[in-house]
């Protein structure tokens, strides 16, 4: 350890001293690995089904439905879902830890008061003195190779991330509550569906009971008729349960107890918004998730950089003023001042501090993977998002079409068994083919609504990296005290 004197040649020879030792410590010490080039992110060219728009998505996307009971749970949600109130709990607890280590790089000042009383033998007695003595003393660590700096940007950059988890919660959330609303409209056009199809088939089967009892058809078309009429209603307590179940789902999105969830009626349609898109490298900025694991990987950047100032030498410089109230001096109070400092050069620490810069970079190239991983999976959800519409959209014409033919195909099944020219299995035959269509086509439907939301989630739900750049910054007293901006988070 080197002392730096208050006078004298003293700190010359210190500083000297603390130059050679960093100077023969910095060949000792190992150079920061890159990351690993198996973490690179090369993204596609473009995607395979094409979007009808390259236009951005909305912040608040969820309102190009058109239903206003939508865009009132969506935001009833963000208001009050427990996982984003927890995500804003997590914010907040990140913020104050980036506070604490940006204060770590500041001064310490610290007040003491020590008092004392004793009482000795002398050659006039016993005699009594007392002593107090106020003292203000400062500490600081010369950050002469970035330690302190690089843990600070590293608790930054943790706690841009945690922010950007908060908008990542908030979009999963925003997306689930539209994909269990439009489940709910499909459920409840299901049960109309249904209902209408029971009704259907308890007019022919009172038709059946007439001609039966005029003996105009067997009982085997009676029973059948009666058979078909049950097998519907049994479909209806099983849908309700299911709309139930829905809306207790989408109240507890909501934060709220369960009950039933205002909608719109079953006959209206949502609006079919144009399908937005981005081209793949685009994405990479729009995305919060990814934005996060960035900051992620820039974060255990810093944080390896730390672990590698660990190899240099320590400067740590103190001063102290005081003054001493004594009952035993014959002038009161006396004026007490230190000034110091010192070197801790971790000589004899290489391996303790060699395995601590090893996990550093196995953490580092974890980020890093991760990185990948979130990227490569982005678009892949853009990408089967996009062919999901354009799937639904081929299935849906096709079921249209199909209904209209079939429904064409019952009324004459049904003109034919109510004249006698054929029997009730045509007319069944008919029903139940419709029945399977008209069902298939509110899934098809509420399938191709919930891929549009899947692929405004994949996107990003309307988040820049730009805006949140520029909201960030301007919070700079909680992410970065004292005026400092936010670091990059695609630092190296």
């Amino acid at each position: 350890m080197i002392a730096i004197g208050s006078r004298g040649r003293g700190p010359g020879l210190a500083w000297i001293g603390l130059a050679l030792c960093g100077a023969l410590l910095a060949g000792c010490a190992p150079m920061q690995p890159p990351r690993p080039s198996a973490a690179r992110v090369d993204a596609p060219a473009d995607w395979r089904a094409p979007a009808e728009t390259q236009a951005p998505v909305m912040p608040t996307w969820w309102q190009a439905f058109g239903d206003a009971r939508l865009n009132a749970l969506v935001e009833r949600a963000l208001a009050n879902n427990t996982d984003v109130l927890s995500a804003m709990a997590r914010v907040d607890e990140a913020r104050a830890q980036a506070r604490l280590a940006a204060i770590d790089t500041a001064p310490r000042v610290d007040g003491v008061l020590s008092a004392q009383r004793s009482q000795s033998l002398s050659a006039t007695g016993l005699a009594a003195s007392s002593t107090v003595q106020p003292t203000l003393q400062v500490s600081y660590e010369a950050d002469v190779w970035g330690r302190l700096r690089d843990l600070r940007d590293a608790a930054v950059l943790g706690a841009q991330a945690t922010q950007t988890d908060l908008q990542t919660v908030r979009l999963a959330v925003a997306a689930t509550v539209a994909r269990s609303y439009v489940e709910l409209l499909a459920l409840d056009r299901q049960l109309q569906v249904t209902r209408s199809t029971v009704q259907a088939r308890a007019d022919a089967l009172r038709i059946a009971r007439d001609r039966a009892e005029l003996g105009y058809t067997s009982q085997l078309e009676l029973t059948q008729a009666e058979a078909e009429h049950a097998a519907a209603e049994q479909l209806i307590p099983g849908l309700e349960q299911q709309i139930a179940d829905q809306e207790n789902a989408i109240r507890l999105l909501s934060g709220d107890p369960p009950g039933p969830v205002e909608r719109a009626a079953v006959d209206a349609e949502l609006a079919m918004p144009a399908t937005p898109g981005a081209l793949p490298a685009q994405l990479l900025e729009r995305r919060p998730d990814l934005f996060a694991a960035q900051a992620r990987l820039a974060a255990s950047d810093a944080t390896l950089a730390a672990e590698r100032a660990r190899f240099f030498p320590q400067v740590q410089l103190s001063a102290s003023l005081g003054r001493l109230f004594a009952s035993g001096l014959s002038f009161d109070p006396a004026t007490v001042w230190t000034v110091g400092g010192s070197v801790l050069a971790p000589l004899f620490d290489r391996d303790r501090l060699r395995a601590g810069m090893d996990a550093a970079t196995a953490r580092r190239n974890q980020a890093a993977y991760a990185y990948r991983a979130a990227a490569l999976s982005a678009f892949k959800e853009v990408e089967a998002a996009l062919l999901g519409i354009q799937r639904y959209d081929a299935e849906i014409a096709r079921a249209s079409e199909r209904r209209e033919v079939l429904a064409r195909s019952l009324e004459i099944a049904r003109d034919r068994y109510r004249a006698g020219y054929s029997s009730y299995l045509a007319e069944l035959d008919a029903q139940r083919t419709l029945f399977d269509v008209e069902l298939a086509l509110v899934r098809l439907r509420a399938a191709r609504h919930q891929a549009l939301i899947d692929l405004y989630q994949a996107l990003g739900g309307g988040w820049s990296a730009t805006a949140a750049s520029a909201h960030d910054h301007g919070q700079s007293a909680s992410l970065a005290v004292y005026g400092e901006k936010a670091p990059d988070v695609r630092r190296e």
